[in-house]
């Protein structure tokens, strides 16, 4: 079974406590899952991965983290036609346009999106960690 790889950007903890929980769900598969955060993933990196997760938190204006996360991802863009991705993050105020507007992105360029992104209103509770569980277990499934 191939290593998944789990990338995120967090400013307040929440969406690195989503990748935890999605890193659970991959592993529960007994699948390998490798967590970084974002500033330590690069092009190198993805090219050893089939199957992403995404993390990064709704900012400003429902708009990717433009200083780190969103770099990062604009530079893999390139390599993401025929992965196998997942998304996930938190938000505080908005609807989710964000997370809708990074899917479409996605599947613009060719990947493939295992399900909807998962989002979390602020703190994950415990639904929001359900469905990241469930979100990894699905990348790792597929």
């Amino acid at each position: 079974m191939a290593k998944v790889a789990v990338v995120y950007w967090s400013g307040t903890g929440n969406t690195e406590k989503m990748s935890e929980y999605v890193k659970d769900g991959i592993t529960g598969t007994g699948a390998e899952a490798d967590v970084y955060a974002a500033s330590e993933f690069n092009a190198k990196r993805a090219s050893e991965y089939a199957k992403i997760a995404f993390g990064c938190p709704s900012m400003g204006n429902e708009v990717l983290e433009e200083d780190e996360f969103e770099p990062m991802f604009r530079s893999l863009e390139g390599q993401l036609g025929g992965k196998t991705l997942a998304l996930f993050g938190s938000y505080g105020w908005g609807d989710g346009e964000w997370m809708r507007t990074w899917e479409s992105r996605c599947k613009g360029l060719g990947a493939n999106l295992v399900s909807e992104g998962v989002i979390a209103n602020e703190v994950p509770d415990n639904a929001a960690a359900d469905e990241c569980r469930k979100l990894g277990t699905a990348l790792a499934s597929s």
